[in-house]
């Protein structure tokens, strides 16, 4: 029951999670957390971080951690699988057809669509970790780590690696303690 649980929770995310990885993790957080209860909300979280720091696409690096803690080695492929078989079978299928009709105004209005749809779920995964933050860390410090961020990112044009990178070495060496700091 178990990694048949494990494959429809991936197998769905796989399928939904049109635009890349990032559109994945709502879908994740839907099915691993509320729908299968397979980690906690913090759990969930904490692996994500995590998956953020390693390279590589995230929907894999999340499938394999929370397959191999929910099932052991057979969930992690089976998560692994689940993960990837949407995707494969979409390319396969649809890829060559959506190119034939490129040119047709409905699928550009299709991908305008997706687009915005993206947007709006990474904008959603955004408040909800800042909520989280903010039981961590208090409004007024995770307002300003994301404020520095998006400038850093946007204005000064740095890489998000280095961003990440900053933020897990400051969180190391500057640990916030007793909970919340404002």
């Amino acid at each position: 029951m178990k990694q048949r649980q494990i494959f429809i929770a991936f197998f769905r995310s796989g399928l939904l999670g049109f635009g890349g990885g990032p559109s994945v993790i709502p879908l994740l957080e839907k099915e691993v957390v509320k729908n299968f209860r397979m980690l906690s909300s913090e759990d969930f979280t904490n692996a994500l971080a995590v998956a953020n720091t390693l390279p590589g696409p995230i929907a894999t690096k999340m499938a394999g951690y929370i397959g191999y803690r929910v099932g052991g080695l057979l969930g992690m492929c089976n998560a692994l699988l689940a993960t990837v078989l949407p995707t494969v079978i979409a390319v396969i299928l649809f890829l060559e057809t959506l190119q034939r009709f490129q040119e047709y105004p409905f699928v550009q209005g299709m991908t305008k669509g997706v687009i915005l749809v993206v947007c709006a779920m990474m904008i959603s995964l955004m408040v909800d970790f800042l909520k989280k933050s903010q039981k961590k860390l208090g409004w007024v410090l995770a307002i300003v780590l994301l404020l520095v961020s998006g400038i850093a990112m946007l204005v000064f044009n740095l890489h998000p690696g280095f961003v990440i990178a900053t933020l897990l070495l400051l969180a190391f060496f500057a640990p916030i303690r007793g909970g919340k700091a404002s």
